[in-house]
């Protein structure tokens, strides 16, 4: 095919194409002005109708009566998918609310019961509020049920009831059981002591009845390990009644709940200030200055008064003052506080004075000071190796503590609690002076010799006997 045949052809097949595309333009331009058409005709058929209709008296009690309650469903119809009251309905959760149990407190004791529950309030916000602020309870109703195991369902009180509750648990499972009585002894706690002037001290209380009955189950009667009174002390300085609260306790001192009757009993308490003056003794601790001694330490107070029970005040003689001696460099005067044995509640004073004097340190050695035993109980008989009966003492001090000691100030022992018979060695020990200021060192500290049944011929060797 030559080349202008071709281009004509294309030409042709193009305006082919053109002229269908006009042509179906054309047929759906028509189409739309008919839909248009038709559409208009039945608005208008409509708007004449809706004229004839709403504008005319016969119609327009019936038009009043519909249109009335279309506008009162709406303003009025709640439920939960109404678009207009949904956002009025809210909730709010309350939790810890105590639950109450209603049952017959004088016949049975309940387990399993929890203290707290939480609940939550749905319906419309104003409601929620006040059901919020008249303040309910959860409630477990067990009356009419027996002994025994029950599961129950929780319930609530005191709340609006134009709202939905939901309960956290709403079930429960509990047991009931029969309460039974037994007695026990009474027994005491002071309270609140540390609210009493510590001069004075309490004596034994006297209680209007010793016997305690408590009401309980038989399993909680069983954990109970004694009855204690609690008796206030606050502010008391003399002889005084009152009625002391009654507490049930198991064997770790933990309360138990149980009935106690009555719950209080009446009991009377002597107060008294009992005293005694004792010596302030000073107690030199620690490592002193290299090559120095304590040659004295002076108190400006001799004496205390202490305040204590009077089984206690039998027991003291003397209170104590330490002085750490490795923080002394030099004469000194410090400021210490006494150190009141246990039991003593109180003291006249609290702290004392010292005046710290040091002087060279010097050694001097005591031969010949006896050695003697101790805690015999087998009644054995000790025979010393090469007849050794006494033993040499260094004695430290400064000069004016240590000139006027002596062999008959020393006394060296063994303890024979743990002798057996046949050879053996002791450890030899020296007992240090009731005065801090002198120390004693032995020359030998262990001894050796044979230990002999008491029916025995042999006899200790001179010198070593019990001390």
């Amino acid at each position: 095919m030559s080349e202008k045949k071709r281009i004509n052809k294309e030409i042709e097949e193009k305006t082919q194409l053109a002229n269908a595309i006009a042509s179906q333009g054309k047929k759906m331009a028509k189409r739309s002005e008919t839909f248009l058409d038709n559409a208009f005709r039945v608005f208008r058929w409509f708007s004449s109708w809706i004229d004839r209709v709403f504008f005319n008296a016969r119609y327009t009690a019936i038009v009043s009566l519909v249109l009335s309650i279309l506008f009162y469903v709406v303003v009025n119809y709640n439920t939960e998918s109404s678009l207009f009251t949904a956002a009025l309905q809210s909730s709010k959760s309350i939790n810890n609310l105590s639950i109450t149990a209603l049952y017959n407190e004088e016949t049975f004791e309940v387990s399993g019961l929890p203290s707290y529950g939480d609940i939550t309030i749905s319906g419309d916000a104003q409601n929620i509020n006040s059901a919020v602020n008249r303040g309910g309870s959860i409630v477990a109703n067990l009356e009419g049920l027996t002994e025994g195991t029950h599961n129950v369902k929780l319930t609530t009180q005191g709340f609006n009831d134009s709202v939905d509750i939901k309960i956290d648990p709403s079930n429960v499972v509990i047991t009931l059981k029969k309460k039974t009585t037994r007695q026990f002894d009474l027994n005491y706690d002071f309270i609140n002591q540390d609210k009493m002037d510590a001069i004075y001290s309490v004596g034994v209380p006297q209680f209007e009845y010793t016997k305690i009955n408590v009401r309980a189950s038989k399993d909680t009667l069983d954990t109970i390990a004694f009855v204690k009174a609690l008796i206030d002390v606050s502010n008391q300085s003399a002889e005084f009644t009152n009625d002391a609260i009654l507490v049930a306790y198991d064997k770790n001192g933990q309360p138990v709940k149980a009935d106690i009757i009555p719950n209080t009993v009446k009991v009377t308490v002597p107060v008294t200030s009992p005293n005694k003056t004792v010596t302030i003794v000073a107690e030199a601790t620690g490592e002193v200055l290299e090559g120095f001694a304590i040659n004295s330490i002076t108190l400006d107070q001799q004496t205390v008064t202490i305040y204590a029970p009077e089984s206690v005040l039998s027991k003291i003689d003397q209170v104590v003052v330490n002085i750490d001696m490795s923080t002394i460099t030099k004469d000194s005067t410090v400021l210490r506080p006494i150190t009141l044995p246990t039991g003593v509640n109180s003291a006249s004073i609290n702290q004392v004075t010292m005046d710290i004097d040091l002087s060279e340190a010097v050694t001097k050695t005591i031969d010949g000071v006896n050695i003697n035993y101790r805690n015999n109980v087998n009644n054995y008989r000790f025979g010393a190796d090469n007849n050794i009966t006494t033993v040499s003492v260094d004695v430290t001090g400064t000069q004016a503590n240590i000139e006027g000691i002596t062999k008959d100030d020393i006394s060296v022992y063994f303890d024979m609690a743990d002798a057996v018979l046949g050879p053996q060695e002791f450890q030899l020990n020296v007992e240090q002076p009731k005065s801090t200021f002198v120390k004693y060192t032995l020359k030998q500290t262990t001894l050796k010799g044979v230990v002999v049944g008491d029916n025995v011929d042999t006899i200790p060797s001179e010198g070593t006997g019990q001390e």
